[in-house]
């Protein structure tokens, strides 16, 4: 894909986390738990949309001079990756997105509308070198792969937020979801095998138990 086809895939699946978080069915389980255990219905929205604040944040921020770390090995080092595989979750981060969730769905809705709004321009600025930092990690990717890792976490908590309110998963664009299931079967592989991945692919009577990449 091109960093025009990246860019224009991420917008749309921003748009589209946006317009399930807009629903009515998030705003009347707000305070309900979603299927995130821990999290309830709202700080999972905020989560969600937090993935285009981030991303507009990042783009507001100049170009760092570190060198971009190829997109794979980013899910090697971070340590939340590790901490999911082992089956723990963030308690901190829960906390964090629910404590934002109690501004209220109107408010999460409009911070995010806004991020939304600020991205097409944020997005078509040069940059050079054309990366982006992430400091809470403390490395750097290019800005094509940042951007792809934000449709990961955009498709999948676009299901997790769908299934705690019983709506349907969006439906998400061929240049959304053919990178999302490049990185998430890039990780799988890494986590279970070459092996594990072609058999739960072709062979069901061979298939492991599971193959999540998280």
């Amino acid at each position: 894909m091109t960093r025009a086809e990246h860019v224009a895939a991420f917008l749309s699946a921003a748009e589209a986390a946006h317009q399930l978080a807009s629903t009515p069915q998030v705003g009347d389980a707000w305070g309900s738990e979603s299927a995130c255990a821990g999290m309830t219905v709202g700080g999972l929205a905020h989560h969600l949309l937090k993935q285009t604040g981030n991303t507009a944040r990042a783009l507001s921020d100049e170009p760092h001079d570190a060198a971009p770390i190829p997109m794979l090995e980013h899910y090697v080092r971070a340590v939340w990756v590790r901490e999911s595989q082992a089956g723990r979750t963030d308690p901190e981060q829960t906390e964090n997105d629910n404590g934002a969730a109690s501004a209220g769905h109107d408010a999460v809705l409009q911070a995010g509308r806004a991020a939304l709004d600020a991205l097409p321009e944020l997005l078509a600025a040069r940059r050079d070198p054309d990366t982006i930092f992430i400091p809470w990690q403390g490395w750097a990717l290019t800005t094509p792969d940042f951007l792809t890792t934000r449709m990961m976490e955009i498709v999948v908590h676009s299901d997790d937020l769908a299934a705690s309110v019983g709506t349907p998963t969006p439906q998400f664009e061929e240049g959304v979801i053919a990178p999302v299931l490049g990185l998430l079967t890039g990780v799988a592989v890494r986590r279970h095998g070459q092996a594990a991945l072609v058999r739960a692919l072709s062979r069901p009577q061979r298939a492991p138990a599971t193959v999540s990449a998280f």
